[in-house]
């Protein structure tokens, strides 16, 4: 375990606002609904919040950096990561799944030039003098550049304190497994692969990371939406299968009183290698009632019979 990873756990708290939704995320965001979301997750004592140039081609950064700096104790409460792989230029393309922003091209680049010009786009969108964690932001099919440039980058930011630490975020465990084994990450975020209807990240991620002493953060605890009463899975419509499984989630969860979504936030923190649960939201409202239900009573029964069903 590095010195970062070490002090990094404590300060990111069980629960972090991850800010995909205040970019754009399936539709747009209004400016007030953005600050509005920020304003209660600070008020409910959220102090870890996660962004990325992808989010919104930049708009994301913007917003959390405005509220944080408007804050009248300033930001040096914020625990704040951003993440590297995309650099923005200008031009027109895709908008991957962030509709409502355009100008931007989104180019994906591991190499060492890319990880650096992307942090310095990322302190000037954001008007921050630091970032707590880096991620190394989908490296999928970039393996060789990614552990091979942007790792070894980050790592010589994090030995000169430009950087607090350093990590890799993905929908997928088997990479990231890899990224723990044959570097010195300080965290992981796995999206999506552990959850009530993926628990992959379980089978070596996660005993992995334990042994390691790092940091494990859970994204996507919904599945993109399928756990909390929508049809989306995977940020795609969920195969019938997929749906039906849901359903029995949510029927076995009924049988004692507990809303399925209460199940699924709180189910990742029911491994101790996972440090932080993100949430995400588009309004203040939903702030509110996810971490009321992350706080819901849940009977041990509960989890046996939806591992068995799981």
């Amino acid at each position: 375990m590095t010195a970062a990873a070490g002090g990094l756990a404590g300060r990111l708290g069980r629960y972090g606002l991850g800010t995909a939704p205040l970019g754009g995320l399936f539709a747009p965001v209004s400016e007030e609904e953005a600050e509005q979301v920020l304003a209660a997750a600070w008020e409910a004592g959220i102090r870890y919040f996660d962004t990325a140039p992808h989010y919104g081609s930049g708009l994301a950064e913007e917003r959390l950096g405005r509220f944080l700096r408007a804050l009248p104790e300033g930001a040096a409460e914020a625990v704040v990561s951003t993440k590297v792989g995309r650099v923005l230029v200008p031009g027109e393309g895709e908008e991957e799944g962030f509709p409502g922003r355009t100008g931007f091209v989104r180019v994906r680049d591991y190499s060492r030039e890319g990880v650096l010009r992307s942090l310095d786009d990322s302190l000037r969108r954001t008007g921050l003098d630091h970032f707590d964690l880096v991620f190394i932001h989908d490296p999928d099919d970039h393996w060789e550049q990614a552990a091979g440039q942007a790792y070894p980058a980050l790592a010589e930011l994090r030995d000169q304190g430009v950087i607090g630490a350093i990590g890799a975020g993905m929908n997928q465990a088997e990479m990231l497994t890899r990224f723990v084994r044959e570097t010195d990450l300080d965290a992981v975020l796995v999206a999506g692969r552990y959850t009530l209807l993926d628990r992959s990240a379980a089978e070596q991620l996660l005993p992995e990371c334990e042994r390691r002493g790092v940091a494990v953060v859970a994204g996507g605890v919904f599945n993109s939406g399928i756990l909390a009463g929508g049809t989306t899975y995977d940020y795609d419509a969920a195969p019938p299968a997929v749906l039906e499984r849901a359903r029995e989630l949510d029927r076995v969860c009924a049988s004692h009183g507990v809303p399925l979504p209460a199940a699924a936030l709180r189910f990742p923190h029911r491994h101790p290698a996972v440090t932080t649960v993100l949430i995400g939201a588009r309004s203040a409202e939903e702030i509110v009632e996810d971490l009321a239900l992350a706080a819901a009573d849940i009977p041990d029964v509960l989890w046996e019979e939806l591992n068995h069903a799981g």
